[in-house]
């Protein structure tokens, strides 16, 4: 269904660009942290290889018991990047439910030591040969 024309004496209005307010609101603050935080998430994301969020909310209230008309604008921004991948770390809980590296029911080897050597070891096999005298 076509649009109504409006009446030819009604007034153009005239849409403000966003990009206006943006630059205005907070005293700038507001595209100074999204500028930012958008230069971040491309990073972060460029580096993970994972989504992220950049949200810009924007809250408009008139003024309570002002009669001029005069409204509150607030925003809120929240960036959520993404994150990298952490890495797990095996442990093992001991009697007192401490974490250990090392496993409490494994069997120790105390009485083992290192017998020296007397061989060479060839680097390129890998062969022990015995040393000559």
């Amino acid at each position: 269904m076509p649009a109504t024309p409006p009446p030819a004496d009604a007034e153009e209005i005239v849409v403000r660009p966003f990009a206006d307010w943006l630059r205005e609101q907070s005293k700038g603050h507001t595209h100074e942290e999204l500028s930012e935080g958008l230069h971040d998430l491309i990073a972060r994301v460029q580096d993970t290889g994972k989504k992220g969020v950049l949200q810009l909310t924007v809250t408009v209230a008139p003024v309570k018991g002002n009669e001029t008309g005069a409204l509150v604008v607030s925003d809120v921004i929240k960036l959520k990047l993404p994150e990298h991948e952490r890495a797990a770390s095996l442990f093992f809980p001991d009697k007192n439910g401490n974490l250990s590296r090392s496993d409490p029911n494994q069997l120790t080897f105390d009485s083992l030591r290192e017998v020296p050597g007397t061989g060479v070891v060839d680097t390129t096999t890998g062969e022990i040969k015995e040393k000559k005298a």
